[in-house]
């Protein structure tokens, strides 16, 4: 618990990996033909998003609980987490029997407060943010002697993060490219510390959030400095400022760090469900993201290890980001359809978008604000195609048909439509 980020080392990876066997999940690293074929590279999947707690961090954690001293398991632990992290120390510290305090902003969500309380953890609510949790954490270490462990930029959990990449090395053929999620910097700093020691050939690429790249700031600055960190689908990469112990281990052994936007973050998420059958979380699908909005197009052709780090996602937040990403594909469209408002004129209109083979998801009248001809009803149409030339086809029938349609909230599908 006492090492720097000067002397850490690949062989105290090879430590934790040992130390941290009994407890924590090898988690698969698989080919992928499906992605391999969308993003025009041999891509592997390492799928650490199956661990028990959904992500990781369970390396870390298990790593830093495990290395306790007697005096400091007996007094417990504590973390200021929204997330991951929390989760992570609830579920070692039951199975070590360490106590642990995990304190979380006031606002966080309720399954994860609920999940680490089942773990045996003591849920401490407080403040709007992290950065307030963390007050309130620190207050714990001066009054109770609580050990505080950092969920990234611990030696520790550097360390234990950095088992997965050695995991990957076992488990394949030598990589060209390693893609990792980048948060606070920790599983990109274990990451390449273990892969350059390895293979020093193979890149490693970080993958940001457009909207908190902290990385990329501090890369640009030479040390870590505080970005503003605005909203994300990759709610778990959202720390403004990268570790400083995990930046001094990162800085001179990452080959690149790209950022990604929400539209891509939400089509991985959709690809990840669709293709691999794989629940992912906004962080964990950003190397996939990175592919699809053609961030990494130096790599195609290339054996490539996407880390798919979390799956920690909420289910209504899962259903609207799949609904999203079928809209941003062109698959799911939305319109108006003038219709004769008599008897038969919607059924009408339901054969006439069967008949193309479109599937209706939503269909609901809309008379106050229609056109002033009483005669006729514009009906709001939500229907799912197969793509934007299977939508031009429905879009035909219907005006064969004699059923006008009007464009409806600038969807690049309608246009002219």
């Amino acid at each position: 618990m006492t090492t720097t980020a000067a002397t850490l080392s690949y062989e105290q990876v090879v430590e934790a990996h040992g130390r941290i066997a009994s407890g924590v999940l090898r988690s698969p690293c698989v080919p992928s033909p499906h992605l391999s074929e969308l993003c025009g590279a041999e891509i592997w999947c390492k799928l650490d998003y199956q661990q028990a707690t959904g992500s990781f961090k369970e390396r870390g954690a298990r790593n830093a609980l495990s290395q306790l001293t007697d005096f400091q398991r007996g007094r417990g632990v504590v973390a200021a987490s929204a997330g991951n992290h929390a989760l992570a120390l609830a579920y070692h510290g039951r199975s070590l029997g360490i106590s642990v305090t995990v304190v979380m902003p006031r606002f966080a969500p309720l399954v994860k407060q609920v999940r680490c309380r089942e773990y045996g953890a003591r849920v401490v609510l407080h403040g709007d943010n992290i950065a307030d949790a963390k007050v309130r954490a620190d207050a714990c270490v001066a009054a109770e002697g609580l050990t505080y462990i950092n969920g990234f930029n611990d030696p520790a959990i550097i360390a234990g993060a950095g088992t997965c990449a050695l995991e990957v090395f076992e488990q394949m053929p030598t990589p060209d490219a390693i893609v990792v999620p980048v948060g606070g910097g920790g599983l990109i700093a274990g990451t390449a510390l273990v892969t350059k020691h390895l293979h020093s050939a193979t890149k490693v690429i970080g993958v940001e959030a457009e909207r908190c790249p902290s990385m990329t700031a501090a890369l640009a600055a030479g040390h870590p400095v505080r970005v503003s960190a605005q909203p994300s689908l990759a709610d778990g990469l959202g720390v403004p400022e990268i570790g400083e112990t995990s930046f001094a281990v990162a800085r001179g052994r990452i080959d690149q760090v790209v950022t990604v936007d929400e539209q891509s973050i939400t089509r991985a998420i959709l690809k990840l469900a669709e293709l691999e059958k794989g629940v992912v979380e906004g962080a964990g699908a950003t190397p996939l993201a990175a592919f699809l909005q053609g961030r990494l197009s130096l790599l195609a052709g290339k054996r490539v290890v996407l880390v798919l780090c979390g799956g920690n996602i909420d289910p209504t937040t899962l259903a609207r980001v799949i609904e999203h990403g079928l809209a941003l594909e062109g698959r799911l469209i939305q319109f108006l359809a003038v219709i004769k408002d008599r008897p038969g004129g919607l059924a009408d209109l339901a054969t006439a978008i069967a008949s193309t083979g479109a599937s209706i998801k939503q269909v609901s009248h809309e008379r106050a604000f229609g056109d002033a001809d009483v005669s006729k009803v514009q009906v709001l149409c939500q229907v799912e195609v197969r793509g934007s030339d299977h939508a031009t086809e429905l879009f035909a029938a219907l005006r064969s048909k004699e059923i006008e349609v009007i464009a409806r909230g600038g969807l690049k599908d309608m246009q002219g439509a």
